[in-house]
């Protein structure tokens, strides 16, 4: 076993606490872009997800990601010839993370407990990507109910598939069939959360159907610097997320600190030079979108390319990604908040493009080199499989999952409630107290619809 460094420990902790500030502005991110009767259930949606994940991942998620994995013997596709074809962690090796707290527990040079924390950050916000698809329509006890059953059967799984290595977290434990067998690389979870996330996101579209005006009315965000502000946010915690997952403070985690860097500022003067020339103006949504897109897209590739590759991941991201949220008009599914086109798109972009420009001397490459690199399509076809595999497993699932919620307790609100308000319906609350302006011998007084403060308003002999 590798002797624990504090060091690496405290990166990971850190990090950890970088992804999980990313929920909340995953939460400012999505808020801002809906309509202001709807910004606290948008905002609620990514909040639960922090709650009903975050107590799964310690009772048995953890273990059905990274518990030794039941599977089959399957000829090696490897050169290292491994055959084990692990399909799922077994979810009674670490339920409750028992005998995790010993000082003898770790995963590479950090303790188990760590990883677990930094793991259990990926989860959250997993799940909380998804929402952004069915933003003011959905049932919040429907969501809730989704954010459980898509963890368990979707999200846990593919998680074991892409970051679960043979040996990690046990002796002689199997770990996912994409990360071992096939040998895909996916540094910190394009496939694993952003396809995963982003064509899920896509079934449950299309079960809830669109919102009522779809198309027909506009439906601005309200409210450009809480997007913004989420836009910021995200970009933050996401050198966490990125450079974190080099699980060590060292070259690796510095590789991917500055590629997260560059293929972000890259992506977002990609996506405002398309609507510059589109458009004729580039717009904060659009450079907020770019960020984000940029993140996704560096993602899966942020240990295997070099400064000048990300640089090209994410002018691509930005641009393909500006085009592709304009796809749901086109083909009439409402994905409210962009989901499927900036993380289902960008992450299939960035796990693809490692299939080009894998750099052998990066330290994330563990000597694969791309296309570009004279590697051949051989680093092409191992991305292109894993990628479909996630797409098409997730989808289905996914569809699964939103149809017995439709079919049980229901998914969408009511149409009355969805046209007054859902932030009313379902959580009694408003985002905003906006109460209106009355004016008294010129000088201006602001009131709270009462019943007590309209009988004082006529006291005073106050007019609008």
């Amino acid at each position: 076993m590798l002797e624990i460094s504090a060091g690496d420990t405290a990166w990971v902790l850190t990090s950890a606490a970088l992804v999980l500030l990313m929920t909340p502005g995953l939460a400012f991110f999505y808020g801002g872009m809906v309509r202001a009767k709807g910004v606290l259930n948008m905002m609620m949606m990514s909040f639960i997800s922090m709650g009903t994940i975050g107590v799964l991942w310690v009772l048995f998620g953890y273990s059905m990601a990274f518990g030794n994995s039941f599977g089959f013997e399957v000829g090696p596709t490897k050169p290292d010839g491994v055959t084990f074809f692990g399909l799922l962690g077994n979810p009674l090796d670490f339920a409750g993370l028992k005998g995790l707290m010993s000082g003898d527990a770790a995963v590479f040079t950090i303790p188990a407990l760590a990883f677990v924390a930094f793991q259990a950050c990926f989860a959250i916000i997993a799940v909380a990507l998804v929402s952004g698809a069915i933003a003011d329509r959905a049932s919040f006890g429907g969501w809730t109910l989704f954010t459980i059953l898509w963890g368990v059967l979707v999200y846990f799984p593919v998680a074991g598939w892409v970051f679960s290595f043979d040996g990690a977290t046990g002796t002689d434990f199997h770990g996912g069939w994409i990360a071992n067998w096939l040998g895909a690389l996916d540094f910190a979870g394009g496939t694993a959360i952003h396809i995963n996330a982003g064509i899920s996101a896509l079934a449950l579209a299309l079960v809830l159907g669109p919102r009522i005006g779809f198309g027909t009315k506009p439906m601005r965000p309200h409210n450009m610097t809480l997007t913004m502000l989420g836009a910021g946010l995200l970009w933050f915690g996401w050198f966490g997320f990125n450079a974190g997952s080099a699980l060590g403070a060292g070259t690796l985690a510095s590789v991917a600190w500055v590629n997260t860097l560059a293929a972000t500022a890259a992506a977002m003067i990609g996506w405002l030079l398309v609507e510059k020339l589109r458009d004729g103006h580039p717009t904060s949504l659009g450079a907020a979108s770019g960020v984000v897109a940029g993140l996704v897209a560096i993602t899966p590739a942020a240990g295997s390319v070099n400064p000048v590759g990300a640089i090209i991941i994410g002018v691509l991201a930005g641009a393909v990604c500006a085009f592709a949220v304009g796809l749901k008009y086109k083909f009439g599914y409402d994905d409210s908040l962009d989901v499927v086109g900036v993380h289902f798109v960008g992450g299939m972009l960035g796990t693809l493009m490692i299939g080009f420009l894998a750099d052998p001397e990066a330290p994330g490459a563990f000597g694969a080199a791309g296309l570009f690199y004279g590697g051949g399509f051989d680093q092409l076809w191992r991305q292109a499989v894993g990628a479909i595999a996630v797409t098409i497993y997730a989808f289905v699932v996914s569809y699964a999952i939103a149809l017995l919620i439709k079919k049980t307790i229901g998914w969408r609100v009511s149409p009355a409630d969805e046209l007054s308000g859902i932030d009313l319906a379902e959580h009694s609350e408003a985002g905003y107290d906006l109460s209106p302006v009355y004016y008294t011998n010129k000088v201006q007084r602001t009131l709270v619809l009462t019943k007590d403060d309209l009988a004082e308003t006529e006291k005073m002999g106050a007019s609008k």
